[in-house]
């Protein structure tokens, strides 16, 4: 279904429902595990979690997340952040980098969205990949919203799809997940450290996040 087409039949299906009665029964859905259970070692990756400031966590409204920083060896680190969100119908919405990461003083120098394989799990998947400048210091960044049982990497779409699975699943909530890494060398080695990570967590995530 093309973006447009999905457009169309949103419009249609609010001017039935009602915009405020679509979100106002959402059911409220638990992650199936709690992310204090995340596992802290992922194949040769080893992991730190960390916790985020309160009054981030108030700020970003989410019910459960894990951050932590992961590596496999010097110069092999990844960042990763993981925010469930219950529901979404009370405006506790999932943030975009590309609002949060210029507010932090990073430079958003490209945006765009790409495919990366997932060997382990046997397929692929579209992400989006900003490429971030601060100082002459630069960062990859790998996002995707991660919900209702959908891969998703356009914020266009993302919420498109939360009043359609308002309406026809009775559901608003869902996950974003986040992967930075520093660039060290150049981006092509950051991008590919990126996708190996991604290709060890991504069965982990659906232990957690529900479909």
């Amino acid at each position: 279904m093309s973006p447009k087409h999905t457009a169309i039949i949103v419009i249609l299906l609010i001017s039935a429902a009602g915009l405020t009665t679509l979100f106002s029964h959402s059911e409220r859905i638990k992650p199936n595990r709690p992310f204090s259970q995340f596992p802290l070692e992922l194949g040769p990756w080893l992991g730190v979690s960390s916790q985020m400031d309160e009054k981030v966590y108030n700020i970003l409204g989410v019910e459960d997340y894990i951050m932590a920083n992961f590596s496999k060896g010097p110069g092999q680190a990844v960042n990763i952040y993981v925010g469930f969100y219950q529901s979404q119908s009370k405006g506790d919405l999932i943030h975009s980098p590309k609002n949060c990461m210029p507010g932090a003083g990073w430079n958003i120098v490209q945006s765009s969205v790409i495919p990366i394989d997932l060997p382990k799990s046997g397929k692929t998947i579209k992400i989006a990949r900003l490429l971030l400048n601060k100082d002459g210091q630069k960062q990859v960044v790998y996002y995707w919203f991660h919900s209702r049982g959908r891969i998703i990497s356009s914020e266009y779409m993302q919420k498109i799809w939360l009043v359609l699975d308002s309406i026809t699943k009775n559901r608003t909530d869902g996950s974003f997940v986040r992967l930075i890494a520093p660039v060290i060398k150049n981006e092509t080695e950051t991008e590919v450290l990126l996708t190996q990570f991604a290709d060890e967590v991504y069965p982990t995530l659906n232990q957690f996040i529900p479909n």
